[in-house]
């Protein structure tokens, strides 16, 4: 029997949102299922009803999107202790890893940290050779101490020689005890930043090992026999083994999922996109079909990173967002019911006026509750805080444009019936079919990628031989992560040149991406 159907699976902090589409794309199932406690059993629901009439024996592949990572960092919960080792003295030795971490962060995860001799500068060449000796040194104070050790160098992603050397080191000191992040697999080029990523994922193996053990339990629940895979940051996929080793890769999928969702299903590739859900909404530009990413250093629980994350705007709005006050002053959030909505908002015959409630008075939202049990809500009530949801969402629409150019809004989301036929600063506003589940969607519809960045010296192989060798680089790496060779394509590719360093040295960023191979 032909696996031609994909399950495409994403948790957000209200609903838990599943589809299963075919090979072109079309949506055979959705269903949204209420977040849980326990996210998981979300999962199994969702599952569950998604599945209803379908033939499970065509279901080959299932993907998941989570909020898991991200909010273990968020809550402090769940984390491993990391011993941080950088090699980089005698440079750097003025900035401890972890120095600019919140206080709270930094006591939960960070055990030793050390800074020895070795790294790389950015043509390869060796800041000093590797201490071999520092690094057994470093094993024998991180013992029974920690459970992961984060390893750093500088210019790692183009010379990650000392640092697999530092591994093999630590595994003949600590074998299997204590398991080892490695930078240059974590971010891009940038010494502390990348640092930080490091220490981050480092910290999450053990939640990631329960997110991929629980995805898996709960498609066998189903008797479903299928490859499966964690989206990430940029928009496409990991495999369940890249996943347990690089979890921090996924802590922005959530929005990445809707956005890729969104593009598609609307059939265009250049917008705006607003994902609302039943806490916060999000708004971001998509450029060829992906997300616009970060030009800027991202935080991530209050800690500097630079792993690929798409560029958003991020307010307190969503379905669930508690609304107070009377006529003479309204008060909207920031804090909300979240997956509560279904049972805490007025129309569902709960006790909190919500902005669900706000929506179905003033006729944006039919199907969700009873109107009558708001019939008394006042007016002068309902027309403030669809004021006050109107000019938040033309506020942080304006601050995502990149220019004056008016784009069309693509909404999608659980919560999207709050935003208005037309708003200000966008030249339409796009409602596509199966909308609310478009990151459920996006997650299914992702695809297999690859990226290089990395130095060159145009001096010595010329601007357009070192352009072809990072190409073929990046569509290497995303042939490898399972993208179909046929029908892997460069995606982007970004120069900065580095007028600082002699050689007409260029910092070349490079992604491909393409479906995977079936």
């Amino acid at each position: 029997m032909t696996k031609d159907l994909r399950i495409g699976i994403d948790v957000g902090g209200t609903n838990t949102d599943a589809v299963v589409v075919d090979a072109d794309g079309n949506v055979l199932a959705s269903t949204k299922a209420a977040t849980t406690l326990d996210p998981f059993d979300g999962i199994r629901m969702a599952l569950a009803q998604v599945l209803e009439g379908i033939d499970k024996g065509r279901i080959g592949q299932a993907m998941l999107g989570t909020t898991h990572p991200a909010n273990a960092v968020i809550q402090r919960r769940g984390l491993q202790r990391v011993g941080a080792l950088r090699l980089a003295a005698p440079a750097s030795i003025g900035v401890r890893p972890g120095a600019a971490w919140p206080k709270d962060l930094a006591q939960t995860i960070l055990g030793p940290t050390q800074i020895i001799r070795g790294g790389n500068n950015y043509d390869g060449s060796e800041i000093s050779p590797l201490d071999e000796d520092a690094v057994r040194a470093f094993a024998a104070e991180a013992s029974g101490v920690v459970d992961t050790i984060a390893l750093s160098a500088p210019f790692s992603p183009a010379s990650r020689d000392h640092e697999l050397r530092a591994e093999q080191i630590l595994f003949e000191e600590l074998g299997d005890a204590v398991a080892v992040s490695l930078s240059h697999r974590v971010g891009a080029l940038g010494l502390l930043e990348r640092e930080n990523a490091t220490i981050l994922n480092a910290s999450l193996l053990d939640v990631a090992r329960g997110v991929v053990s629980g995805f898996k339990a709960a498609l066998a629940e189903q008797a479903l026999d299928v490859e499966s895979y964690i989206t990430q940051n940029d928009g496409t996929l990991m495999s369940e083994e890249d996943a347990m080793r690089l979890p921090v890769l996924s802590l922005g999928s959530g929005p990445t999922n809707s956005m890729r969702g969104a593009s598609s299903l609307a059939g265009l590739s250049d917008a705006m996109v607003i994902d609302v859900g039943g806490t916060s909404a999000d708004v971001g530009i998509l450029s060829d079909g992906f997300p616009r990413e970060s030009a800027s250093a991202i935080e991530v629980g209050g800690v500097r990173t630079n792993f690929r994350m798409p560029d958003l705007v991020s307010i307190g709005l969503g379905g669930g967002t508690v609304v107070r006050g009377s006529g003479a002053g309204v008060t909207v959030g920031p804090d909300s019911v979240g997956y509560r909505v279904s049972t805490d908002a007025l129309v569902r015959g709960g006790t909190t006026l919500t902005l669900s409630d706000i929506s179905v008075s003033a006729g944006r939202l039919a199907g969700f509750g009873d109107p009558a049990l708001i019939e008394d809500l006042p007016q002068e009530i309902v027309e403030q805080a669809v004021a006050w949801v109107d000019n938040q969402i033309a506020i942080i629409v304006e601050r995502m444009k990149a220019s004056k150019h008016q784009l069309p809004l693509i909404a999608v989301g659980g919560g999207s019936h709050l935003v208005a036929d037309r708003v200000a600063g966008a030249s339409e506003v796009i409602r596509p079919n199966h909308h609310p589940v478009a990151n459920a969607y996006g997650a299914a519809i992702s695809e297999a990628s690859g990226s290089i960045d990395q130095v060159y010296r145009y001096s010595e192989g010329g601007r357009d031989a070192c352009l072809e060798q990072a190409r073929w680089a990046a569509i290497d790496a995303a042939v490898s992560s399972g993208a179909d060779p046929a029908s892997v394509r460069v995606t982007s590719i970004i120069e900065v040149p580095l007028t600082y360093v002699p050689g007409e040295a260029c910092r070349v960023q490079v992604k491909a991406a393409g479906p995977l191979l079936r």
